[in-house]
């Protein structure tokens, strides 16, 4: 089978083995049915032995060898060449319709079918070689104790007997057109399953190859699972596809910004020192300005690159943060704490309406990063004399959250995009606080891993982060 098709192969294969399990179901058939059409001859010659019995018995006072001569009444089976034959149980033949003189006639004691009839009481032989006559005879033989009598019943084994016993041929006939409907079925069955095949084939070489998907070839497949399974695999293959450009486009965007986050405090810190390093002659208070400020720098970079670890760690081993029972309203007060001064010093306010105490399962550090940098983001831009308000409302699987500030708020555009790593509404004032653009990006990553949901609302006036986590 070499250079056909798994289609083809698996074609032949089936095929074979239906064919061969056919034959031998209708080998086997017709063998049962020949079986049964002997048994039923058998049982009509047993009966026709039975019949002669019971004439012999009735004319009991009538010696034996004179009632021989009405056998042909007790008949129940009337053929012109149906032979009849009585032989004691020494094997003596005593009548015989057909051979005539029976003092002529060898003894039949170690006939085959007489020997099974005096050890069983009845026996057949079919297509036996008679002794005494030619041709072959069907030989049916009933052994009758009472009478120290066997009766033998025989048919010659001609074409009328021949055609008799053999299998009714329009069984073979249907049996045939069964076998053609359904090898068709298994032909199309291993069509199809062919087509699909050869399309997964071709869709796995271009595949590999990076050649284009989007050809007729691979737009339609068979209706049938198999098709449907094709369909759906190559879809999924598109969608990833599709996500890895995504992702090739994201990561060259986060190169990008990373590269221009990290240019800006580097060229500053750059520009001081060496400013520092080519004015000798530069008092020490200026001096001590400018090292302050690469000091600041310097800050920004390590807050910068302590972010992007963040969240690298969350998206690529979000395993390494283990869970366990906190309590969130001693979280949220330690960020208030914490805060205090820069709350002071922006004459705002933290309403803290979350229940003692509040019990969740969760990572510490990423629950703290969730409220820590939404305080952070409402001190640097909600405004001064503003204030901040946190609720929280219970549902059946999960707490819902609104961190909400009361400050000049977001344009509606932004808010789908605040999430975005690097992303600014107004990137030069967000450089000026100091942000490292990825606090959003964290809260939402550290949200998603609570089993969360996270989006940012317009508040008349303000804005509003509602966000939940699971219980």
């Amino acid at each position: 089978m070499k250079g056909l098709s798994t289609s083809s192969r698996f074609f032949i294969v089936v095929l074979a083995i239906f064919l061969a399990y056919a034959a031998c179901f209708i080998l086997y058939q017709l063998n049962r049915e020949r079986e049964f059409k002997i048994e039923l001859l058998n049982q009509k010659l047993q009966g026709n032995n039975l019949h002669i019995y019971e004439y012999l018995v009735h004319c009991d006072t009538v010696p034996l060898s004179e009632r021989f001569s009405g056998i042909d009444a007790g008949l129940e089976i009337r053929l012109p060449s149906l032979r009849i034959t009585l032989i004691d149980s020494l094997g003596t033949v005593l009548y015989d319709n057909v051979a005539g003189d029976v003092t002529k006639l060898q003894n039949h004691k170690n006939r085959q079918e007489v020997k099974g009839a005096l050890s069983k009481g009845h026996a057949y032989v079919m297509e036996r070689s008679s002794q005494t006559l030619s041709g072959y005879f069907f030989y049916s033989a009933s052994y009758f104790p009472d009478l120290g009598l066997v009766v033998r019943s025989a048919l010659p084994y001609d074409h009328d007997l021949t055609e008799t016993l053999e299998p009714d041929n329009s069984y073979i006939w249907f049996s045939l057109l069964a076998i053609i409907i359904l090898t068709f079925f298994i032909w199309r069955f291993t069509h199809r399953l062919g087509k699909n095949i050869r399309k997964l084939k071709l869709f796995a070489s271009r595949a590999v190859a990076g050649s284009n998907l989007d050809i007729e070839d691979l737009a339609f497949f068979p209706n049938d699972e198999l098709g449907e399974i094709a369909e759906r695999i190559i879809k999924i293959y598109k969608q990833l596809q599709t996500t890895k450009d995504e992702q090739d486009v994201l990561k060259r965007q986060l190169t990008q910004n990373i590269a221009h986050e990290l240019k800006t405090p580097i060229a500053s810190i750059q520009g001081y020192l060496e400013t520092v390093l080519n004015s000798p002659n530069i008092d020490d208070a200026t001096k001590q300005q400018f090292l302050e400020r690469c000091y600041a720098q310097s800050e920004r970079l390590g807050a910068l690159v302590k972010d992007i670890s963040a969240l690298n760690r969350m998206n690529e081993a979000p395993e390494v943060y283990e869970q366990e029972s906190l309590d969130l309203q001693t979280i949220v007060q330690q960020i208030i704490d914490e805060s205090l001064p820069e709350l002071l010093r922006h004459d705002m306010k933290f309403e803290n309406l979350l229940p003692t105490p509040l019990v969740v399962k969760g990572n510490k550090q990423l629950l703290y990063s969730i409220f820590r940098n939404l305080t952070d983001n409402a001190i640097a831009y909600a405004g001064d004399g503003t204030s901040v308000t946190l609720r929280v409302e219970e549902e059946q699987l999960f707490w819902r959250f609104e961190f909400r500030d009361n400050g000049v708020g977001v344009p509606a555009r932004h808010l789908p995009r605040l999430f975005e790593r690097f992303y600014r509404v107004d990137k030069g004032r967000s450089r000026r606080m100091g942000g490292t653009g990825l606090g959003l990006a964290i809260v939402k990553n550290a949200v998603l891993l609570h089993g969360g949901s996270i989006e940012a609302r317009r508040a008349e006036p303000g804005l509003a982060f509602v966000f939940t986590i699971k219980k």
